[in-house]
């Protein structure tokens, strides 16, 4: 694809890679056929080739208006279109660049404002969230239906975490919703890893993993919370921690673009691309270990959604199926896995009908095998799914760990 940068455009920090990406779409459509939203509602400029265009316009200096921002947020940043793309067109990065130069030309209606403000200042909060959340439960007769779907029909209480005591240790990013809408997922990946010889070393300073503030218009934000983890994490990393374990892929996702969002800040360029290079997603790390010994028989039967982040983004897509079939699991059949839920972040409320339509297509072809429970590797897919009110959902390190002590309670 040919391009001009205007003046402006040229003196954006990421202009250089801006046209490279542009450049690199030889407009042949493949994406189109693969891209969630442009399957609902069939306008070009609501699939990655559309958007492309219209992001060069943008960097062409064409006008801007609140239409061009409505296609770029309708978009699901799923990376569908990265999978499916020959070329090799990182669009991810343009959207981010795009979205960066459109927000700042083009003010928001106060409704938009006003939310995406009260996500940023909420979700990234642990204990902030978690108190309202208890609230929400409290009052759950009195919310409204949209509302009530949004929360959990129970959470399931953490358990113990086992001490700190082999040699061999990994850092957890703890993450943010995930603490208070499903804290037994880091406790039982603790604990399985403690079975395994592996010890999870506690970073009480790290935080949120900065995908929130960096996807609701407030990219320097997103930035300076990956800075602060990497400050967190790096005595333990000089002191031998052999990796960085996310049980949430939409932060691992984020995780490992650390060292190519900072690659220009000399300052943390060199420690955020160690930090990218020991990201691990949970099943990364279980893959290579002996699980046979654990003694696990399994024969529930699971349906495996496979987050976007973790298919596209970490290119990991059949990675946790494997694991689990290795298990004694039975996965039943999912028709077009490759789909979005449309749980995407927090694109489940700013984007409210379209994700529910997504939802219930992906719940559909989930329960299309009849499974006893749907499994997944990302938090806000579960509760997006879960929101559905049909068939079970959790995160597949609390199924295996369950399968794991029910194994055990029979053998005694």
């Amino acid at each position: 694809m040919q391009t001009r940068l205007s003046d402006s455009a040229r003196h954006l920090a990421r202009a250089d890679e801006a046209e490279r990406i542009l450049r690199s779409c030889v407009h042949c459509g493949f994406c189109t056929a693969t891209c969630p939203t442009y399957q609902l509602l069939g306008d070009e400029l609501d699939g990655p080739r559309g958007r492309i265009y219209l992001i060069k316009q943008v960097l062409e200096g064409e006008p801007v208006s609140a239409s061009t921002q409505t296609h770029l947020d309708r978009c699901l940043s799923c990376r569908n279109c990265e999978t499916s793309c020959p070329s090799g067109v990182q669009y991810h990065n343009l959207l981010d660049i795009g979205r960066a130069v459109v927000d700042r030309q083009v003010p928001r209606p106060l409704a938009q404002r006003l939310l995406r403000s009260g996500l940023r200042a909420v979700v990234p909060r642990p204990a902030l969230f978690r108190a309202l959340l208890h609230s929400g439960l409290a009052l759950r007769p009195l919310l409204a239906a949209n509302l009530k779907a949004k929360l959990p029909p129970r959470i399931a209480a953490a358990g113990q975490r086992p001490s700190a005591r082999h040699a061999r240790r990994v850092l957890l990013l703890e993450g943010c919703v995930q603490q208070a809408l499903s804290p037994n997922t880091n406790a039982a990946t603790a604990r399985l890893l403690d079975r395994l010889g592996i010890s999870v070393e506690p970073i009480a300073e790290a935080g949120c993993c900065g995908a929130v503030d960096y996807h609701l218009d407030a990219q320097a934000r997103g930035l300076e919370r990956a800075r602060h983890n990497i400050d967190a994490w790096w005595p333990a990393i000089e002191a031998g921690a052999e990796a960085i374990v996310q049980t949430a892929s939409g932060c691992g996702a984020f995780v490992r673009d650390y060292g190519h969002l900072l690659e220009s800040d000399q300052r943390y360029a060199a420690k955020a691309a160690r930090v990218s290079a020991l990201s691990r997603d949970l099943v990364q790390v279980l893959q290579a270990e002996p699980l046979e010994h654990l003694g696990l028989c399994a024969e529930q039967r699971l349906a495996f959604h496979c987050p976007c982040t973790l298919q596209h983004a970490l290119k990991l897509g059949g990675a946790v199926e494997g694991l689990l079939t290795r298990l004694g699991f039975h996965l039943t059949p999912v028709p077009d896995g490759h789909l979005c839920c449309g749980s995407a972040g927090t694109y489940s409320l700013t984007q409210p009908t379209l994700a529910r339509q997504l939802r219930d297509e992906r719940i559909n072809a989930l329960e299309s095998g009849s499974p006893q429970v749907i499994a997944t590797a990302n938090i806000g897919c579960q509760v997006h799914l879960a929101s559905a009110g049909r068939t079970p959902v959790q995160h597949w390190v609390e199924i295996v760990e369950a399968a794991l002590d029910a194994t055990r309670t029979a053998t005694l």
